[in-house]
């Protein structure tokens, strides 16, 4: 059976749609199925369209979470809630397209545990969005080694690939990295990102801007390092500047440039603060980690799992 989670937050247009369109293609592809949508505390009507998306097709499962904890809480209760053989990650629009998901199934009886679709291209991005995301990657890359490059959250995942993740004790999670992370044999498989089926993204600039700084110090110590290359860079300019002023000291000429030093240390200073507010952002990371709150608290369910798995008012994980 091949489970398929669809993260949802405020997308009440588009579950029953995109319900009816992948259900249609498994159904045609004749693969045994189950579709599980994460209602990541919306506020409009997505979990009663949930509901009746349901009452129309048993296979169509559901889970609601008790607020909005973000879209990496939804993928990983998706994950935990998955009881197919194998999981496909997909995105709620309809952005990444559901005809892939046959070709993927079939990678994955051909051998391979992890299918990643790539992009082959971003859609209608602005230049400055897709100079970011390549920024990004590039970040990611040259700090975690995991090439990132057009990757996106649509992914099929092995059975064995799927616990890995979920047995993984960490609270601050990215899961575009993760997946990669726990290895077995992949594949890929390239896409081009569709328009929006209906609504609005709820991404703007702040959100996917706090997304990448989490995701940075989530999987990476890159920022740490870069506090310790600033502070040699500014060891050997005070080295060059020190042996400059002995010279003219020496010399006889009178030390100059009082505008000069003030800059410096105003520079040095802000370097200082930066370094001081970079280490204090990973103690958060720490901070958030050891109190071991759960990802998500589920608030309801609906569809009643294959392996008897019964609804549930409340859950955390």
């Amino acid at each position: 059976m091949l489970s398929v989670i669809i993260p949802a937050y405020n997308e009440q247009e588009n579950i029953k749609n995109t319900a009816c369109v992948i259900s249609g293609i498994l159904q045609q592809a004749g693969i045994d199925y189950e579709i599980i949508f994460v209602d990541d505390g919306s506020k409009d009507s997505t979990w009663a369209e949930i509901i009746s998306a349901h009452e129309a097709d048993t296979n169509v499962r559901g889970v609601r979470f008790s607020r909005n904890f973000g879209k990496e809480g939804a993928i990983f209760a998706g994950l935990k809630a998955a009881q197919g053989d194998c999981a496909v990650l997909i995105d709620c629009d309809l952005q990444h397209p559901p005809e892939l998901i046959p070709n993927m199934y079939s990678m994955w009886e051909s051998g391979a545990e992890v299918v990643e679709a790539i992009k082959a291209s971003r859609g209608k991005e602005s230049l400055f969005y897709k100079l970011f995301a390549k920024s990004f990657y590039k970040m990611m890359k040259s700090s975690s080694g995991i090439n990132l490059d057009g990757a996106s959250d649509f992914k099929l995942l092995d059975r064995r690939a799927v616990d890995a993740l979920n047995e993984l004790p960490e609270r601050m999670t990215f899961f575009r990295a993760l997946s990669s992370w726990v290895g077995f044999r992949t594949e890929k498989i390239e896409f081009d990102v569709k328009p929006r089926a209906a609504g609005k993204t709820k991404w703007n600039f702040t959100k996917l801007f706090k997304f990448a700084v989490n995701s940075i110090t989530s999987f990476t110590n890159l920022p740490i390092h870069l506090i310790t290359a600033v502070g040699i860079i500014f060891g050997i300019f005070a080295a060059v500047v020190g042996v400059q002023t002995l010279v003219n000291y020496f010399c006889g000429n009178a030390a100059e440039g009082f505008s000069t030093v003030i800059l410096l240390i105003l520079i040095v200073g802000a370097c200082i603060l930066i370094g001081i507010g970079v280490i204090g952002f990973y103690l958060s990371k720490i901070y958030e980690e050891i109190k071991q709150r759960p990802r998500y608290i589920v608030a309801e369910r609906v569809g009643e799992g294959r392996k008897g798995e019964q609804n549930e008012r409340t859950d955390r994980s």
